[in-house]
């Protein structure tokens, strides 16, 4: 018989919360319950006090859950709201980065649509392609993209001391939010249970060893990113956009709140850039030419290349088997590979150090 909703919340009733001294579930603190299958993940809110303190009462919620037949995982995010006070001190201190991990990149967009998931998973495997150590994480807790462009449907296993193993595929590690929830449940979780989420998925996964850690962004500019900066010392950032006016408006809002963060544009890619007709080779622009180009230019940041606009890399990502992954020769997959060598580029440089971040 499957785990139900119920039968969870009963488990997780046992548990004291040794402050109230009563049960987590009647203090309210479970939220964000979602099953998927045999695989469980909810939140577990505490006062921004007991932030470091509630560790064990965590563990005992997650043990609890996991003794309950046919469960194969549990993951307990523990959250806890930061006064404005204490957010200010905590950013003010150099993130520790992530253990054996030599550096991570950000694939960012100002807006969603943009390609950016897609882009990011390639990179990730024409790095891997090149020999590198590759790591891709989903930190869009919202809308996690990377089961489907992967074709990963199973979920990750509990490895040494009770963190995730990453599951491997073309050459990568990677984890996702979606690889521990069902598709089509909706993520409904404010602003510090998503910082709590992406602090566990880059805490608690057995990433090493790895050259690089590609993280795919969440659009937009809001907690996700800012959680990034203040965690983990961001080697830089991949801007992507489309060649159109309305685009790159957002585009240069992302590259501002990166560059307020102190973290560097490795670069802007132009996805989208030209499509070429599969019947007679012409070339249209539909959404513009050389915008992205541009505005590096006048930024003085670094181009990194144009994405074209082609079915083919629709259709391997929806199949699960991205472009970058396969052996041909063709426009989209060179497109790549030169995005991921420009980016190896960078990479060879000396690791700088973790950025101070001061949010005003």
């Amino acid at each position: 018989m499957a785990v139900t909703r119920e039968d969870v919340l009963k488990a997780l009733d046992r548990i004291v919360d040794p402050a109230s001294g009563r049960s987590v579930v009647a203090s309210g603190m479970i939220t964000g319950l979602a099953l998927k299958g045999r695989n469980v993940i909810f939140a577990l809110e505490v006062a921004p006090e007991r932030g470091r303190e509630a560790e064990p009462l965590r563990r005992a919620c997650e043990d609890a859950v996991a003794a309950l037949p046919g469960i194969a995982s549990v993951s307990a995010v523990l959250t806890a709201h930061q006064e404005a006070a204490n957010a200010r001190a905590a950013s003010s201190q150099s993130p520790p980065g992530i253990a054996g991990v030599e550096a991570v990149i950000a694939v960012a967009s100002g807006k969603g649509g943009v390609g950016k998931s897609t882009v990011a998973a390639n990179l990730a495997i024409a790095l891997a392609r090149m020999g590198l150590r590759v790591g891709l994480l989903d930190a869009d807790i919202y809308g996690p993209s990377v089961p489907r462009l992967l074709g990963i449907r199973h979920k990750p296993q509990q490895g040494a001391g009770g963190k995730l193993e990453p599951i491997e595929k073309f050459g990568l590690k990677t984890m996702s939010i979606g690889f521990l929830v069902d598709a089509e449940t909706p993520m409904i979780w404010r602003g510090p249970m998503v910082q709590s989420a992406l602090t566990q998925m880059m805490g608690d996964v057995l990433w090493a060893p790895l050259d690089a850690l590609v993280v795919d962004m969440p659009p937009g500019t809001g907690d996700a990113q800012l959680t990034m900066a203040q965690r983990v010392p961001l080697r830089g950032a991949v801007i992507v956009s489309t060649p159109q006016d309305l685009a790159l408006i957002d585009a240069r809002k992302a590259i501002a709140m990166f560059e307020k963060t102190k973290v560097p544009i490795l670069g802007l890619v132009e996805n989208m850039s030209v499509f070429v007709c599969p019947h007679c080779g012409e070339r249209s622009h539909i959404f513009g030419e050389g915008g992205a180009r541009r505005m590096a230019e006048a930024l003085s940041l670094p181009f990194l290349g144009e994405i074209p606009l082609l079915g083919s890399i629709r259709e391997m990502s929806d199949a699960g088997s991205p472009v970058a992954a396969q052996e041909s020769a063709g426009p989209e997959t060179l497109a790549y590979l030169h995005l991921a060598d420009a980016i190896a580029r960078q990479l060879r440089t000396a690791l700088r150090p973790a950025p101070r971040i001061v949010l005003e």
